[in-house]
């Protein structure tokens, strides 16, 4: 039985020091601002310690002292991967269609080779993920961008006969939108209709808002469509660094492809240990924890959107459907992004990541996983310099 959220047994308050931890939010925020010692809201993980009930698991396992080569295909993983599905998601979750990757990226990689070839096009919807352009080019694959929302536009690059795979980020990133069950059925209906296979990255899947539910992508494609859903504990539980993902593959003959590859071509079949402890922790023990920082971030959102409301009621800002990562439209202010960033980084001495960096000039990307603090400072810097640069 679920707990009801609450915040009383985690003070997600308490500050952590970052810094000297080679931390790339914290450390390195001068490889992408220019200017050191900034205060960061960038990158999309959180400052937050993660579940205690991961630490102690972690723990447990350093303490036994060996670390060697291990498997992911063992009962342990992938059954707290098939409870946390049908508990959390209310979707069966056949363990044989599970795999393995060292990142979602590395999958959405390998996916990009198993189904298309080089020059077939790739359909994003946009503003998009960063990293998304930067691995279809990597692979030689043309993107198709297609603006989130423009259904006509969507179907017109699905059509294409050059188009071979859609790639979904669902919730998507950076907007935050959780699709709902009629738009998936949409889009799995058109991608049927053309013969477009789809690989859906849902990293932010367990941290969607009520009343938005997420819905797997395993929930519209058929058992011998080409389809995959690639994610991992990395962003809801904070253990990006820990190296590790999974997917479910619909099609037995690609799960097999994208296995062999993985194992003989790439050598990466022996997975990152701690990685499967703390995925096995984390949805066999950290739900409370989970649902208490969901209760945290739609305070931080919250505080957002009533001090921006106050400031510039023309934006009409409202939190996203999931994630921490405030989207903010100020395309109303007639704002230039540069004379933007100068001020936030010369005068307000904070890193806020533009919207150019997702294809989408005129937004801003603030990343609200911290401490309320820490957000109320990152707020006012950004209400502070648009009144500079809008006046």
């Amino acid at each position: 039985m679920r707990l009801p959220p609450t915040t009383q047994a985690y003070d997600f308050d308490i500050p952590v020091d970052r810094h000297g931890t080679w931390c790339t939010q914290w450390d390195y925020v001068e490889d992408r601002f220019g200017v050191p010692d900034l205060l960061p809201f960038t990158i999309s993980d959180m400052d937050f310690e993660t579940a205690p009930e991961v630490l102690r698991a972690l723990r447990g396992r350093l303490d036994h002292g060996v670390l060697g080569y291990s498997r992911w295909r063992q009962a342990d993983f992938l059954s707290a991967i098939v409870d946390w599905y049908g508990v959390r998601h209310r979707t069966a979750v056949d363990p044989d269609a599970i795999v393995y990757g060292p990142s979602v990226v590395y999958q959405i990689g390998r996916l990009l080779h198993l189904w298309s070839r080089p020059g077939d096009g790739v359909v994003v919807h946009t503003p998009m993920y960063d990293a998304f352009p930067k691995t279809v080019a990597a692979h030689e694959r043309r993107l198709l961008e297609c603006p989130l929302g423009e259904w006509d536009t969507l179907e017109r690059l699905l059509a294409r006969p050059d188009t071979a795979i859609l790639l979904l980020c669902s919730p998507h990133n950076p907007t935050g939108h959780v699709w709902t069950e009629e738009e998936l059925d949409r889009t799995a209906a058109l991608c049927a209709r053309y013969g477009v296979a789809v690989i859906s990255d849902e990293i932010h899947s367990d941290l969607a808002h009520p009343p938005h539910v997420h819905r797997p992508w395993a929930l519209h494609g058929g058992p011998q469509a080409r389809w995959a859903v690639v994610t991992s504990a990395s962003k809801s539980f904070n253990i990006p660094a820990l190296n590790g993902s999974y997917g479910i593959i619909g099609d037995p003959a690609s799960r097999d492809a994208y296995l062999r590859h993985l194992k003989e071509a790439d050598g990466l079949s022996s997975p990152a240990v701690l990685s499967l402890v703390g995925h096995v922790a984390a949805y066999r023990e950290g739900g409370r924890w989970l649902d208490a920082l969901g209760v945290y971030l739609r305070g931080n959102l919250s505080y957002v959107a009533e001090r921006l409301g106050a400031a510039f009621p023309e934006l009409n800002w409202a939190p996203p459907h999931a994630g921490y990562l405030a989207w903010i439209d100020v395309r109303p202010l007639e704002v230039d992004d540069e004379a933007l960033q100068r001020e936030l980084i010369e005068t307000q001495k904070v890193a806020v990541m533009p919207g150019a960096a997702y294809g989408a000039p005129g937004f801003l990307r603030l990343n609200v996983g911290c401490p309320r603090a820490k957000v109320e400072r990152g707020t006012e810097a950004v209400i502070a310099a648009l009144r500079t640069v809008a006046g």
